[in-house]
Parts: structure tokens; C-alpha cells; sequence
């Protein structure tokens, strides 16, 4: 596990530090596109962010190549030069499209061509664990499409949900612990070395999104662009190939005393097949109602809109980071559930209990009316800058604005009445009032000026004021 946790933390190092960097570059280079109709982003951002992943994928083999336990992997198996002659291809069709953007036709013929290069070298998928009929073999063909098939549905399917600040690097590092500790459990609990790649694939790839994660939170300073979430994909693919068509199901029956502790024991070899699936499973599905949303209105299944699940949850009044954080409960919910049915299935039923509650609530925030809001007595503890202005709720309800408008005048009565005042400072005060209320309206901010100012409130004033000289003024005034 040390050796796991080594690899992790260089991945993530190499991909951190060399993000602004790639930054710099991106913006010298030019990838920086105009602002989209269908994008949330309000400044031009760079992309070409796949480049630091990329560096970082590249050193996480490099040191697991000379670490004594995880050196095996790369003598007895040809899967990690596989996986980075995919990647290579892949992160350099990703890299010119984020730079020329390139017909998408083109780039699906290239993930076509990286999925056929690992199946080659010998990544690909030898036989399926089917439940109730067990092992079955595939051939040649059918296991090179059905490894081709998975690359491009995983690639298209974390491009397609990259919409937001953080949320597939953050989606994809989920989806990636959760196969970790199936893939680590499957090579260390059941002695299975078959299982030894798909487990550093995985800690590589949590190391590149969690590397790459602080430059792309919400406001983004980079994009990791297609170069990125291509490659991540590719990456997730690559592992869900390996553990499932490289582990042979029937030799994880031989660990079994007893036929139940058998059925036991080969639940999880069915999980490999179901993995990937639960996984992707808010990308997969985000990917099926896009295509058949762009089919139905006769548009190119490729086409760009405002229609992800994302999108939905901005419209109906989740701020950018609720959104998100919204998705990662989705997918952690999804992988994790299938990962702890696979560790017991004794308590399936207490599993899927609460994965069934936890979903219902997380749907419910789908919808305006379970849209939680802070309380207005929690709004003194909050900044005045993000508290919610009178102006926007008169807007919204007829009765505040009567009631303002009331205790308006009537307050201006008593303060007339009170302290009256010259014709001229009247006119003054009503021409200030008016200009402060239409810069309220229009919703600028107020600048601030600094304290000790004639006639300035002291909390808008930059610095300290005593309030005690406040009060002695006004005595002495009397």
C-alpha cells in the first residue's frame, strides 16, 4: 500500500506543479476560446490542462517501474506500455483539438485507433463473467470490439460531463478510489496478480485528478480541455479493461470451504462487468439523454447545448458549487454501493436501503421547491456582501415592497419631524437618496472610502472607528 500511496502522491505533485506552467503556455499559445452560448465560465480560460495530467501520468509509471513490489507489474505484464501508447495518441488528437478544434468525427476515429493500439499490445478483454452460466471465452473479434466499444463510451462519456469547474476530474478521482479498493482487495484478499495493473491504473489516476483538482475548482484557473478528459477517460477504461478481462473468474472459486461460501466468493467476479458500468453511471446516463435530446430535435448527437444535468442544476437555482458537489454524491453513491455489495453481499438488502434513500434525496434537490435556503436569522452571521438584498426580495414579493415602501415614509416622517432641516440640505439629501437608490436598483456596489470622512456611514468606511467619540459628539452637540 505504500508503494500505491508513493506512486499517488508523485502523480499528483508532477501534475500540480506543472499546471501553472501549462497555463502560462496556454494562454501564450492562444487556447483560450471565446465564451460559448452553452457554457457557465464568465471570462475566456485557458485549456491544454491534459498536457500536466499527461506529464503526470508519465511519472506515475516511471517511478512505479523502479519500486520493488510494483516493478512486477511491468515484467510479467504488457499492459502499462499499453496504456501509455493509448494515451499518448489520445492526449496528442486531444491537445489539437484544443488548440484547432477538430471535426468530431475525427476525433472518434482517433479513439477508435488508441482503443485499437492497447488491444494490440495486448489490453483487451478475454472472457465476460456471465451470472448463472459462469466463464465464458470471447474471441479474438468479439473481444476487440467489445474493448474498442468500452474505450470510446468511457472517453465520450467523462468528455460529455466535463461542463463544470471540478466536476469530472472530481467525478472521475471518485470512480477511481471506488475501483481501487475493489482492484487492491481483488489482488491482495484473493492473491489474484492479474489484478495488479487495473490497481495502479487506478492510484495513477486519482493522483492526476487530484494533482490537476486545485487549479480547476470553481472559478477555474485552467480547463483540462480534451487532451484531459480524454485521457482520463482512456485511463478508467484501460483499468476496467484489465481487471475484467485479464482476472480468470473461475480461479477465485477455488478460495471457497463450502458451496454458499463459494456463490459468496464469486459475487465480486461478476462485479468486474457491472464496475465500469456504476461508475460512468451519471456520465453514461447524462450521455444517453443528450443524444437522444439532439436526435429528437434533428441536431448532430455531436453537438454542443445547455441541456447536461449540470446545466439543469444551475437553472433551477443551485449556485456552481452545490451543483457539483451534488454530482460527486451521485457518483460516489453509485460506485461505493457497488463496491460494498461486493465486499458482503450478506447485507445486500441494508446496501441497497440506503442507496435507494440516498438517491431519493438527492433527487429531491432536483427540484425548485426542496431547493434549500439559509434562514434569515443565519444571515447575520454571514458577510454583508453575500447576504440577499431587500431590492431582489421586493422584486420577488408585492407585500415586502408595500411594507418597505411604508416604513420608508414613515421613517422619513419622524426624521423630519425631528431634525428638520434647510430647504437646500433637503434638496441635497433627497438628490443623494435618489442617486443611492438607482445605483441600488441597478445593483452596483457602493465603493468604499476611507474613515474619518464628513458625512460617511462607518460601516462602509475602510478602517476603524470609535464609537465612543461618535456618542461624545453627539452629547456635546445637544
Amino acid at each position: 500500500m505504500r508503494e500505491y500511496l508513493l506512486t499517488l502522491c508523485i502523480t499528483a505533485a508532477v501534475t500540480y506543479l506543472l499546471t501553472g506552467p501549462v497555463r502560462k503556455f496556454a494562454i501564450v499559445a492562444g487556447a483560450m476560446p471565446e465564451i460559448r452560448a452553452r457554457d457557465v465560465h464568465r471570462e475566456p480560460t485557458p485549456r491544454l490542462g491534459g498536457i500536466a495530467m499527461f506529464f503526470g501520468l508519465c511519472a506515475g509509471l516511471l517511478v512505479a517501474s523502479h519500486l520493488t513490489n510494483l516493478s512486477t507489474v511491468f515484467e510479467n505484464s504488457n499492459e502499462p506500455r499499453a496504456l501509455l501508447s493509448g494515451a499518448a495518441l489520445i492526449w496528442i488528437i486531444g491537445v489539437l483539438d484544443d488548440k484547432f478544434e477538430i471535426d468530431a468525427l475525427i476525433k472518434l476515429g482517433g479513439q477508435m485507433i488508441a482503443a485499437g493500439v492497447m488491444v494490440m499490445q495486448g489490453l483487451t478483454i478475454l472472457w465476460l463473467p456471465v451470472p448463472g452460466v459462469g466463464s465464458v471465452s470471447l474471441t479474438q473479434w468479439q473481444g476487440t470490439l467489445l474493448t474498442v466499444a468500452l474505450v470510446v463510451v468511457t472517453i465520450n462519456a467523462v468528455n460529455f460531463v466535463d461542463g463544470l469547474d471540478g466536476l469530472a476530474s472530481g467525478m472521475v478521482c471518485i470512480a477511481a478510489a471506488a475501483f481501487f479498493m475493489y482492484a487492491y482487495r481483488i489482488w491482495y484478499g484473493y492473491g489474484l496478480e492479474a489484478a495488479a495493473p487495473a490497481t495502479l491504473f487506478a492510484a495513477i489516476l486519482m493522483g492526476m485528478c487530484l494533482g490537476f483538482l486545485p487549479h480547476n475548482m470553481h472559478p477555474a484557473r485552467i480547463f483540462m480541455g480534451d487532451s484531459g478528459s480524454m485521457l482520463i477517460g482512456l485511463v478508467l477504461a484501460a483499468g476496467a479493461i484489465s481487471i475484467t478481462g485479464q482476472v480468470d473468474p473461475d480461479a477465485m472459486a477455488l478460495f471457497a470451504g463450502s458451496e454458499k461460501a463459494a456463490v459468496h466468493q464469486t459475487v465480486p467476479v461478476y462485479i468486474p462487468l457491472l464496475m465500469p458500468l456504476t461508475i460512468i453511471a451519471i456520465p453514461a446516463a447524462d450521455l444517453v439523454l443528450a443524444i437522444v435530446r439532439r436526435t429528437w430535435r434533428g441536431q448532430s448527437p455531436f453537438a454542443a447545448d445547455r441541456g447536461h444535468l449540470h446545466h439543469r442544476l444551475l437553472e433551477i437555482g443551485h449556485s456552481h458549487s452545490r451543483a457539483v458537489l451534488i454530482m460527486y454524491f451521485w457518483s460516489a453513491l453509485i460506485a461505493f454501493g457497488a463496491l460494498a455489495y461486493s465486499v458482503n453481499s450478506a447485507s445486500m438488502w441494508i446496501v441497497l436501503t440506503i442507496v435507494v434513500l440516498s438517491a431519493v434525496g438527492l433527487v429531491l434537490l432536483l427540484l425548485p421547491r426542496f431547493t434549500p435556503r439559509a434562514p434569515r436569522w443565519a444571515e447575520r452571521f454571514v458577510p454583508p456582501r453575500y447576504r440577499r438584498s431587500a431590492v431582489a426580495q421586493a422584486a420577488a414579493e408585492p407585500s415586502v415592497t408595500y411594507a418597505l415602501a411604508a416604513a420608508a415614509e414613515a421613517e422619513a416622517g419622524e426624521t423630519a419631524a425631528r431634525q428638520p432641516v434647510t430647504a437646500g440640505r433637503v434638496a441635497v439629501d433627497s438628490a443623494e437618496g435618489e442617486a443611492v437608490s438607482g445605483a441600488r436598483a441597478a445593483g452596483e456596489q457602493r465603493t468604499p472610502v476611507a474613515a474619518g470622512v464628513n458625512g460617511v456611514n462607518g460601516a462602509t468606511a475602510i478602517g476603524a472607528r470609535s464609537r465612543f467619540l461618535d456618542r461624545h459628539k453627539a452629547e456635546t452637540s445637544r
